[in-house]
């Protein structure tokens, strides 16, 4: 059901073609389909569409999707989409395009971050049009902007605290307005909370107060937490990542009992990528949070189980079956286990590091603190793709990106389309063979001090500062149930031989020492740390699951 934007006035959908019989044929398509829940609008130039959003912009109207021609007098589709999200920036965007227009369309991908484009003709719309329209409506409901959401938080901007449950909330995609506490309606809320309450604080639409709560805490009052509906499960996937999300779809759709354990939101690290380009299948690149928000409607369509937020603590064999025990005293009993915990940011060695994390110093992306850094300087400190990826994004509201690299140039580990994007980014600059020595402020980061190659120093004034130095993995709760490499990254297949494998026969390709327990994605020594490799191991393990479950 597609919730109202004014008044009962339903969102719009907006067709523009300069060709009268064409936008008229589209509008009647979108009519068949949608019009039931949405308003379609039909207008014949750019000029004349983009007076349309503005007016609806004014009226506090919403706009879904424009469904535009590339090729127009006046303003061509592009630059009408340009303009279009300027106003509402939440809307989805299509440009119908000629086979002859189709650099245009990758060209409009680049410049306005296109969501679809179709090469006219697009009947049967049944084939070509619904389908993507289908897609981007449903991510357009999921991330639209709601003028009530259901929960308010209270919290100082620059605490540690606020910091992680509005990550929390953002990583989880519950819709809340964020208020700081020097906002005007932060004191009589403040004051209803009572004497008691502690920032940050969540207000709830039925009029429960949560007060500097846990995060199981939160989970449990907004119905996030949810326990094992049966005892036993033939495959337990122990972190909610792509690739135990993907292990979660393949197993449960070839018809495993399946259990997810999730520590803290569906999507692993790979869900606070502000934009994953490189990933097959998607020209005009999907959030971290999209992806993983789709991953997960899959997991529960083939019908496995989330539990979430919990930790695995430890787990252990007892005959042919596995026991993995969670934080809450929880015990999971299945015939098989995926590990597949990813990886956490590794920290960042220097001074004042540790006071400011979380006040200003964020380690990842911190989308939800993106929008607080508009016109400010920031550092970002890392040379890999997801640095870059930040950069970029972070470039679109602040004042200033300064990239800190060690190695002398960032294509060393980067890849050559981020860099070429961050080189024609004027307001990114790049500062190479540099370190963080020290970060300095009082309640929050004011200065970082980078140090040069050659010993000197220079001191800068930043508002915030984003770290992507690398990764350690999330295993020191095996402890010595399961071998792992030097750097703590799980080992599996042909490694465990000749002595650290205690079956006859081979272990399977990614069964780790202790046989019916596997390891994928960034956990697991020697993978590749990608996306889409992370997905592939899931996927590819439930094949020797079954084995296992045989028998075998």
């Amino acid at each position: 059901m597609t919730e109202p934007t004014r008044a009962g006035t339903p969102p719009v959908i907006l067709s523009v073609d300069d060709d009268e019989q064409v936008v008229e044929a589209v509008a009647t398509d979108l009519r068949a389909r949608y019009g039931s829940r949405y308003r379609i609008v039909a207008a014949t130039s750019g000029q004349e569409a983009l007076t349309v959003v503005e007016r609806l912009s004014r009226r506090g109207d919403l706009v879904a999707v424009v469904v535009a021609d590339q090729r127009m007098p006046g303003i061509n589709g592009t630059s009408l989409l340009r303009e279009a999200k300027r106003l509402q920036p939440h809307l989805r965007s299509v440009l119908l395009t000629a086979y002859a227009d189709t650099d245009a369309a990758i060209e409009a991908i680049n410049e306005v971050a296109l969501d679809h484009y179709i090469i006219k003709p697009w009947d049967p719309p049944e084939q070509h049009l619904y389908p993507v329209l289908d897609e981007l409506l449903e991510h357009w409901q999921a991330t639209r902007p709601r003028p009530d959401p259901a929960i308010r938080m209270v919290g100082d901007r620059w605490s540690a605290a606020s910091h992680a449950l509005r990550q929390y909330l953002a990583r989880n995609q519950l819709p809340f307005r964020w208020i700081d506490l020097d906002h005007p309606d932060a004191a009589p809320l403040l004051a209803a909370a009572g004497d008691d309450a502690r920032l940050p604080l969540l207000l709830i639409d039925d009029g429960r107060v949560l007060s500097d709560a846990t995060r199981q805490e939160v989970a449990t009052a907004l119905g996030l937490a949810a326990r094992p509906e049966v005892d036993f499960h033939d495959l337990v996937v122990v972190g909610g990542g792509p690739a135990g999300l993907a292990a979660a779809v393949y197993g449960a759709s070839e018809g495993l009992s399946t259990l997810v354990v999730e520590a803290e939101a569906p999507g692993g690290q790979a869900a606070l990528s502000a934009l994953i380009e490189n990933y097959l299948g998607f020209p005009s690149g999907v959030t971290g949070s999209e992806l993983a928000r789709r991953a997960l409607a899959q997991v529960r369509r083939f019908g496995a189980s989330v539990v979430a937020p919990n930790r695995a603590v430890s787990i252990r064999s007892d005959g042919p079956y596995r026991i993995v025990s969670l934080d809450d005293g929880t015990d999971l009993h299945c015939g098989a286990v995926i590990l597949a915990m990813g990886v956490e940011y590794r920290r960042l060695e220097a001074a004042g590091i540790d006071d400011l994390t979380g006040a200003g110093v964020y380690y990842g992306a911190a989308s939800t603190e993106a929008s607080a850094m508009a016109d400010l300087r920031v550092v970002v400190v890392g040379g890999a793709n997801s640095a870059g990826q930040a950069a970029l994004d972070l470039a679109r509201s602040a004042k200033e990106v300064i990239v800190s690299v060690r190695g002398a140039e960032l294509a060393r580990r980067m890849s050559r389309y981020l860099v070429d994007r961050i080189e024609a980014t004027a307001n990114i600059l790049v500062k190479p063979t540099t370190e963080v020595a020290s970060v300095r402020g009082g309640t929050r980061l004011e200065q970082v001090e980078l140090r040069h190659a050659d010993g000197t120093s220079e001191l800068l004034d930043a508002a915030g500062m984003f770290i992507f130095i690398g990764a350690r993995p999330r295993t020191d709760w095996l402890a010595d149930t399961v071998v792992t490499d030097r750097d703590g990254f799980v080992m599996t297949g042909s490694a465990l031989r000749p002595d650290r494998w205690s079956l006859d026969r081979d272990p399977f390709l990614l069964e780790t020492s202790v046989p019916g327990v596997f390891a994928v994605g960034d956990v697991r020594a020697t993978s590749v740390k990608r996306v889409a490799s992370a997905v592939g191991e899931g996927s590819v393990a439930v094949q020797f699951v079954h084995e296992v479950l045989r028998g075998g």
